[in-house]
């Protein structure tokens, strides 16, 4: 089940669009008014608020959650865990009129996108994270994912997981390699490939495919990809624009290649040994979703502590085992490696959780989409796609 949801532009997310304007927003919070009264010394809780089925469960009992407990046990300090994320505009939709309006919104710690922690970056909605009570996530944060174009030095995110934006194809039905983005273009695949429909999913790996470097594209860079992609929709090459339907569309045999999500596949690749996923030999796109502290938030301490728990490499592993996305703590391998476990230890050695120095080097995050461009590429993108 991937966390990368369907970007609605012309409902809320042209709503937030328009909220973040040109320039300084209307709803813009100044740095000295972001930080609320910190209960974390004398009131030992805090909220996290993430996605479903983004965490460790107990095997006889799916309401404990092992690494959780284990933070409360260490620290005393109770967590109130809720899986209310499904959606990232839907959830900014959810807490946005306490944000804009200077209000807490209950939650001390969530977990967004990446796109949208840009927004909430720019917006002034989330507090700087202490890194000198973070040692952790100091010493152990993979670097490439230090220091991305929306949040430079990570100052106000921390990754929960990470992924990759590449291309899911079944090697057997196909009767080939798919090496290049270059490659979904072939002939034999008239009509049995799919792209995903969320402009903020799909357009770096094609402007990669364009050997764009996606860490400065441009408008122009947009644009040409807008035009080859609506060629290949008049052609009928594209079969269609999906959300996680892919998975249904791939394991089928409907669809032979498609733009799909690292975590995604591991989980087909149990299923059907067939199924490959492959970073482009121009690059894929690596993305994560971060843990954020919003304003006002009652238990910054609490959370901060939290966060870095979750970057103890014992703790990482054991995240790594349950989620199976890109663990973005690198030492949590050779915890792994040295498990007792075969299944275990033999997640050590696969690249869609742990990228080998081949992959890693042709991975890059994608620079955001700016307040200023997004409601017109939106609107442009979504008329190709159908939205």
């Amino acid at each position: 089940m991937s966390r990368r949801s369907l970007l609605r532009a012309l409902g809320a997310g042209a709503a937030g669009a328009t909220l973040a304007g040109c320039g300084v927003p209307a709803a813009f919070v100044e740095p000295g008014d972001r930080a609320g009264r910190d209960s974390s010394a004398t009131d030992r809780t805090l909220h996290f608020a993430n996605w479903p089925l983004y965490i460790d469960t107990d095997d006889e009992d799916e309401s404990k959650r092992p690494t959780l407990d284990a933070f409360s046990q260490r620290t005393g300090i109770s967590v109130t865990y809720t899986e209310e994320i499904n959606d990232n505009d839907e959830f900014f939709g959810k807490i946005s009129p306490a944000l804009m309006n200077h209000q807490e919104t209950g939650r001390d710690l969530i977990v967004i996108s990446d796109w949208m922690a840009a927004r909430f970056v720019r917006l002034g909605w989330v507090q700087e994270m202490d890194r000198a009570k973070q040692p952790n996530v100091a010493k152990y944060l993979d670097p490439l994912l230090r220091s991305p174009a929306f949040d430079e030095g990570r100052l106000h995110s921390v990754p929960w997981q990470s992924g990759i934006t590449g291309i899911a194809y079944n090697r057997k039905k196909l009767g080939r390699e798919i090496r290049s983005t270059g490659d979904l273009w072939a002939d034999d695949l008239r009509g049995r490939v799919t792209l995903l429909s969320g402009l903020d999913e799909s357009f770096a790996l094609l402007m990669q495919g364009n050997g764009v470097d996606i860490t400065r594209w441009t408008a122009d860079d947009f644009h040409e990809i807008c035009e080859q992609t609506q060629k290949r929709v008049r052609s009928k090459h594209i079969r269609r624009f999906t959300g996680n339907d892919y998975i249904k569309d791939l394991a089928t045999g409907d669809v032979l290649a498609c733009q799909a999500y690292s975590g995604d596949v591991i989980q087909l690749q149990a299923d059907n040994p067939d199924i490959e996923f492959v970073v482009p030999e121009e690059g894929a796109e690596l993305w994560a979703e971060s843990l954020m502290i919003p304003n006002l938030a009652r238990h910054k301490r609490n959370a901060e502590r939290l966060v870095d728990h979750y970057y103890d490499p014992e703790v990482a592993a054991e995240l790594a085992t349950w989620v199976n996305y890109v663990c973005p703590v690198p030492a949590a391998r050779d915890v792994l490696a040295s498990s007792k476990d075969e299944e275990t230890a033999a997640l050590a050695e696969d690249p869609l959780i742990f990228p080998d120095d081949a992959m890693r080097k042709r991975l890059a995050i994608a620079r955001d989409i700016t307040s200023e461009e997004r409601m017109d590429f939106a609107k442009k993108w979504n008329s190709i796609v159908g939205l």
